[in-house]
């Protein structure tokens, strides 16, 4: 026993790279005679650990503290956690007492040209509707601008041929709105709207007149 380990000392190289491998050499090596039949297959990766890996780790391990947690953990307490605990208490008192909020419906009444001479109620309801009306119309256009904002965000240098079908639809409701709304001035109301609803409509039968002639 002594002998095999001073002739296994006399072998082995004096490169310390060397030596290495070949001691990784000697220890994987099977052993011989009866016994190699008792040594598992895998080896004991507990008695020969894997060398450390040479990937440069992503965080540095250093002893002076991160600024950015401190200011992190002072933002969490300070400001965070205060406006959270409001909220939820807001929350929860809000929670006792609910309140249901619905959309007011209004009861559609005579448009301006079904009015009898000098029925002024029936003119101020007609004048009434035809303005939420007008809010209504509004507020659809700028529905449909705004979809077609964000699809132009969305898309990007693709907007032109996937943001196609908002832009006719953006197209068509302008010119509705337009055709109804437009031209009207800072005054319109119900009454300049139907007047300019019936001199579109004799320009549209007069042109339709000299194209059939």
């Amino acid at each position: 026993m002594h002998q095999a380990q001073r002739r296994m000392r006399r072998e082995a190289p004096s490169d310390p790279a060397a030596g290495a491998l070949w001691g990784a050499a000697i220890f994987s090596a099977p052993p011989a005679g009866p016994a190699a039949a008792a040594m598992p297959e895998d080896r004991d990766w507990e008695a020969y650990k894997v060398p450390p890996t040479r990937t440069p780790e992503s965080e540095r391990i250093t002893s002076v503290p991160n600024p950015i947690n401190f200011i992190q953990t002072v933002f969490n307490y300070v400001i965070d956690a205060p406006v959270t605990f409001v909220r939820e208490w807001i929350e929860r008192q809000q929670a006792k007492n609910k309140f249901y909020y619905y959309h007011q419906k209004f009861r559609r009444v005579p448009d301006l040209s079904e009015c009898l001479e000098g029925d002024y109620l029936c003119f101020y309801e007609a004048e009434a509707q035809w303005r939420r009306d007008r809010m209504v119309d509004q507020e659809i256009v700028e529905i449909v601008r705004e979809r077609l904002g964000a699809c132009k965000q969305r898309e990007g240098p693709n907007q032109f041929q996937n943001c196609a079908k908002e832009a006719e639809q953006l197209a068509q409701v302008t010119k509705a709105y337009q055709d109804r709304y437009g031209d009207l001035g800072v005054h319109g109301n119900a009454r300049t709207c139907l007047m300019k609803q019936k001199h579109r409509m004799m320009e549209e039968r007069k042109a339709q007149a000299k194209a059939s002639q």
